[in-house]
């Protein structure tokens, strides 16, 4: 048994760090075996040997990070829980510092998972990459910031944001409108993470000249795409032929990223998905990265961690 003191430099810092009503230190005794006794700027903790030099060694980065500005969240201290807990040896500094794109509005988007920062290096250093895992781990989002990042880069003179129209459960048919029209409310998740990056005034003049162009997949038949950043979103859901016939689109100076979640797919035949195919036969190619996400990097609400795991659970069983 042992105990150590970790002060922080500020009273402001030290809310930031033990959180709310003190929750983020209420999260470290839950995950580890020790008790923390917080007065002022300071944390005492108290506890098994491994368990304490753990706890302070997270807490001394998660300090190190607010001092830089970075504003820490619950899914954050989670993250990080997790990552320490696992041996990872990345500093947490690290994982945050890689930027991925600043917005319109001064906001800088980075990793928050080790995997979100491989993910983020494999789109900087491969031309194409494939991002495979559950929904909320923010493949769609950061694979955004990078096509905007490259566009204000001049690296690529347009971006295309396409996904395949599948009724997912849903019949199309009985939606008013034309194709377009219909596979829109599909496509939103697009639209969401553009105008949360863009100031809308400029995203909506962007997407007015095609600049960037949100489209369904069946739309990009028979095109070559030049000078472009091509994200493909629920690529689980494209049937062999069309991510045979996307792939052999992509023309001098692009880049691409396809991003799917395997467990959720919505075919008839689910062997059939263009995903899980490609994955197999371009395995190995110089060029091609392969990231893979789990529940533990989902960012969204703490619980959906847990909720993806008891349907694998449930599923699997």
């Amino acid at each position: 048994m042992q105990e150590i003191k970790l002060k922080c430099p500020s009273q402001d810092v030290a809310i930031r760090l033990f959180g709310i009503n003190h929750q983020f230190l209420k999260l470290m005794e839950n995950n580890f075996s020790v008790t923390m006794s917080p007065k002022g700027r300071e944390v005492l903790i108290k506890g098994e040997d491994k368990d304490v030099n753990l706890v302070y060694q997270l807490l001394s980065q998660i300090m190190l990070l607010i001092e830089k500005g970075r504003v820490v969240k619950k899914s954050d201290i989670i993250n990080s829980i997790s990552h320490i807990k696992k041996g990872g040896k990345a500093k947490l500094d690290k994982v945050f510092d890689e930027v991925a794109l600043k917005t319109d509005s001064g906001k800088t988007i980075s990793p928050r998972t080790i995997n979100q920062l491989n993910y983020i290096r494999s789109i900087k250093s491969h031309d194409l990459v494939f991002g495979i895992g559950p929904a909320g781990t923010g493949k769609t989002f950061l694979a955004m910031a990078m096509a905007l990042s490259y566009y204000k880069d001049k690296k690529v003179e347009r971006i295309i944001l396409t996904r395949p129209a599948v009724e997912a459960g849903e019949n199309l048919g009985f939606l008013p409108g034309d194709l377009e029209e219909k596979i829109n409310p599909y496509l939103r998740p697009l639209y969401d993470a553009l105008f949360e990056m863009f100031h809308p005034r400029r995203a909506t003049a962007l997407l007015k000249d095609t600049t960037i162009e949100v489209a369904p997949l069946a739309f990009m038949r028979g095109r070559t795409l030049k000078n472009a950043f091509v994200i493909l979103d629920e690529a689980q859901n494209t049937s062999y032929e069309q991510m045979k016939m996307l792939l052999t689109r992509i023309g001098e100076n692009s880049y691409c990223v396809i991003n799917g979640d395997i467990t959720q797919i919505d075919l008839p035949n689910p062997a059939r998905s263009g995903l899980i195919n490609a994955v197999r036969i371009l395995k190995g190619i110089k060029g091609i990265k392969i990231c893979k996400f789990t529940g533990e990097d989902v960012v969204r609400h703490h619980l959906v961690q847990k909720i993806i795991a008891a349907y694998q659970k449930f599923e699997n069983s």
